[in-house]
């Protein structure tokens, strides 16, 4: 295993933590010399009553959290070479976890292209992609306890392989078949979830994961059996964080407070608007103190960095109870989704470089490389091994029939079912027995679930 080394010390490299000490952000495209944070008055007129705010005659603006308007440093362990920088230090990790981190990270976007591929031979009806941005979710869920609360946007399919989940599991949501363990068919297609796993079910609405996981966190601090032990993770894009809702979960997170981890995927784009266009100030990573929670910026790319920084964020996060967000800078290489064309608003060149230059899994696996724990030809066996996988899996799930269509109306709510459930049912069961057995249009349609209907039709 390798432990932690210093090499060479400069201290521009080390890991930073950004702990709140002043407002505001980082204004953009605006001379240095417009960005000032707060001054301390050069006299003492002591502190406003019942606060640590210094009292000042001067009036002064302000509208960075970094000295002399600087940007938050973003903490990088390797470079794209997969060289530890000068002065950094390599995150404690044995071989077989460093493998397994690895592995996870080269399945991830063959299981993508094959889905997305599936999508657009009109197999299945939706699909996103972590194209890009391996990095930032296999390293998260690699740092996170297995019991550790998930709530993700939509990009982080990764983390439920990485907790054993399986392809098998993933395509058989995508195809809604009566294997369907995540949503038995009711959800479109990447929107996963596993109570055993631990990961709550993906909603479509943006942002509406964020204030839910404030209060798992705060579920989890009032729980004797999961206090200091747990946390809760939200997982969500920049875009994201425009929303009320993020500043609504920020807010609980952090003043109730509740045991809550914020990871931001800064991936460049909030569907077609570019991260320059959502925010003036520095990034997301610039809020945290405002909220008076740690904050830390980090290179999504580096697998190293992400699980070293998230690791640490864990800790803090489980020990005071509070919340703590990370930013991670990434690229996102993919479209959107099934449903957009990213190259109508941004050059195929400008994508291209990305994954020539700044490969999360080139990056990771030359580092390993260097120390004798991967190969060529294991890495061409991994590929092999995992299309063959992923073949068999959705071969499988063409021939499976959907979920009995009494299922339809179950796992809606708990408790006593509502009167518009029940009503539905009831009227849905009168049509299948009126028309399931001899109107052929009905008769097919009902071959494709599971039972065919004949609970309703006999």
């Amino acid at each position: 295993m390798f432990r932690p080394t210093r090499l060479s010390s400069i201290r521009a490299r080390e890991l930073v933590v950004v702990v709140p000490h002043a407002s505001g952000g980082r204004r953009r495209g605006v001379a240095s010399s417009a960005h000032v944070t707060p001054q301390l008055p050069e006299q003492s007129h002591g502190n406003l009553p019942a606060s640590q705010s210094p009292i000042t005659p001067k009036m002064h603006f302000f509208n960075s959290v970094m000295e002399a308007g600087k940007q938050i440093p973003t903490y990088r362990v390797i470079d794209g070479a997969g060289r530890p920088l000068e002065g950094a230090e390599v995150p404690e990790m044995d071989k077989e976890v460093a493998r397994k981190i690895y592995q996870h990270m080269a399945q991830l976007p063959i299981v993508d292209e094959t889905i997305y591929n599936l999508q657009r031979q009109g197999r299945i009806a939706f699909y996103l992609t972590s194209f890009g941005e391996e990095a930032t979710v296999i390293g998260s869920a690699a740092a996170l306890a297995p019991d550790d609360e998930v709530l993700a946007q939509y990009r982080e399919g990764g983390v439920l392989l990485y907790r054993g989940f399986g392809v098998d599991g993933l395509i058989n949501q995508c195809y809604g078949t009566h294997l369907d363990t995540c949503t038995k068919a009711k959800q479109m297609p990447a929107h996963y979830g596993s109570k055993d796993l631990h990961y709550h079910t993906i909603s479509s609405p943006l942002a509406t994961q964020i204030p839910q996981a404030a209060g798992v966190g705060y579920a989890l601090k009032r729980d004797p059996a999961r206090r200091g032990k747990n946390c809760a993770v939200v997982y969500f894009g920049e875009g994201a964080a425009s929303e009320g809702d993020f500043h609504a979960g920020m807010l609980l997170a952090s003043t109730i407070p509740s045991p809550t981890l914020f990871l931001a995927r800064n991936n460049g784009f909030a569907i077609s608007t570019p991260s320059s266009e959502q925010y003036y100030g520095d990034g997301i990573a610039a809020r945290g103190a405002g909220y008076g929670v740690h904050t830390i910026r980090v290179d999504g790319n580096d697998v190293l960095a992400v699980y070293a920084a998230v690791k640490e964020a864990r800790r803090r996060c489980i020990e005071e109870g509070r919340a703590v967000l990370v930013e991670t800078m990434t690229y996102r290489v993919g479209h959107h989704s099934t449903s957009d064309d990213s190259f109508a608003y941004r050059p195929r060149k400008e994508v291209e470089d990305r994954k020539r230059l700044d490969n999360p899994i080139v990056r990771f696996r030359l580092f390993l490389e260097a120390r004798g724990w991967w190969s060529k030809e294991e890495d061409e066996a991994l590929a092999k091994k995992t299309r063959q996988e992923v073949h068999e899996a959705y071969k499988n799930a063409e021939k499976r029939q959907r979920p009995p269509v009494s299922e339809m109306f179950t796992d809606v709510y708990g408790g006593e079912e509502p009167w518009n459930i029940k009503g539905q049912r009831e009227e849905l069961q009168r049509l299948v027995k009126k028309y399931g057995k001899s109107w052929e249009p009905w008769k097919a349609e009902l071959q494709k679930f599971k039972g065919e209907g004949k609970e309703w039709t006999e």
